[in-house]
């Protein structure tokens, strides 16, 4: 049950990751009303796949791996969730304005957005891949066992 529980820990972060680029990619051009759409879609894909994480993954913590001890004294593993809980809340920025054009969507019209915005969202989607790739680390660090506190 442990491997299986990994698995699905791993292929959801996998999809965040992936989430995150096609996000990263399909905001850069004009937005169209289809574009728009895919993005709304990325983002949904998204907060599924964050959600899974965190719950596959405290499930990991308490459940079937080292236990909640080893866990809590090791700080790539603290890094590694702080950055989590970061991520999470620079999607916020992101997910409010994507869902704010599900009128103009179902209307089949593209959301008319300031390039102020455009950019800001392009750079908070930015920050948030590469707070990923420093969740990564920080896995490979826990793996190998670096940074325990006990």
């Amino acid at each position: 049950m442990s491997s299986l529980f990994a698995f699905v820990h791993h292929i959801a972060a996998f999809a965040l990751v992936s989430a995150l680029a096609v996000e990263f990619v399909l905001i850069k051009d004009e937005l169209t009303m289809q574009r728009a759409r895919q993005l709304q879609l990325a983002d949904l894909a998204l907060g599924v796949s964050a959600t899974t994480i965190l719950v596959v993954g405290f499930l990991r913590v308490f459940y079937f791996e080292k236990g909640a001890s080893y866990y809590f004294h090791n700080v790539p593993f603290i890094a590694k969730v702080t950055l989590f809980v970061i991520v999470g809340l620079l999607s916020s920025c992101p997910t409010v304005e994507f869902l704010s054009w599900r009128k103009h969507v179902k209307q089949g019209r593209a959301p008319v957005i300031p390039e102020r915005k455009l950019r800001s969202i392009r750079t908070v989607i930015h920050w948030e891949l590469i707070a990923a790739a420093l969740m990564i680390l920080c896995a490979v660090l826990m793996a190998r066992g670096v940074g325990s506190l006990g």
